[in-house]
């Protein structure tokens, strides 16, 4: 049978859990030693290989962003979409799969996923750091849409989507620009305030 945490142990995983919860990952030593009051690394260290013996999480060696729950927070909390990875300066970088803790209600649907956005390159568009994109999967959007894009091979971008121009394709003269593939459209933008708890 698994040890109770301790009072610290338990202040530790609730922390991890609300940066999970609230920006998609876990948070840094440094950032649970501010939180804490802790001065040492190895003082947050230790409470983390306690959590990670107690089965309560998992780190992950030479990785900024190693801490991962066990329990996932979607069994926690209620219902979940799979968050498909981030997006930074408009390049999409793939995530490893994570459920959003959140019960988004009719938003839920089998083609969708979210984008943790990782900057502020969408502000003109009222999206911020730290929000989440949902998307909806599908191979065509609206001139001026929001929308994931398949540059070339493997390259995903967020763009406002133009389509190509169109004309005779007899007079296309090929060029080195890599071909477009809509993926998907941004459906919804959900954010979490910072006074909101997962508790």
């Amino acid at each position: 049978m698994t040890r109770p945490l301790t009072h610290q142990q338990q202040a530790v995983y609730n922390f991890i859990r609300e940066k999970i919860v609230a920006r998609g990952y876990g948070p840094t030593v440094r950032e649970i030693g501010e939180h804490m009051n802790i001065k040492s690394p190895n003082g947050v260290m230790c409470h983390l290989r306690a959590l990670e013996r107690k089965g309560m999480l998992t780190r992950t060696a030479n990785k900024s962003r190693a801490i991962e729950l066990t329990e996932p927070i979607s069994g926690l909390m209620g219902g979940s979409l799979p968050i498909g990875g981030r997006v930074v300066g408009g390049l999409c970088m793939p995530q490893s799969d994570m459920p959003l803790p959140l019960e988004l209600g009719s938003l839920v649907a089998a083609e969708r996923y979210l984008l943790v956005v990782g900057d502020d390159s969408f502000l003109s568009a009222q999206i911020r750091a730290g929000d989440y994109l949902l998307i909806q999967k599908q191979p065509t959007a609206v001139p001026g849409q929001l929308a994931v894009i398949r540059v070339g091979e493997d390259e995903m971008r967020l763009r406002v989507w133009t389509p190509p121009v169109g004309g005779d394709s007899s007079s296309v003269v090929p060029t080195s620009v890599p071909p477009e593939q809509v993926i998907g459209v941004v459906v919804s933008v959900v954010r979490l305030y910072s006074g909101w708890s997962a508790k």
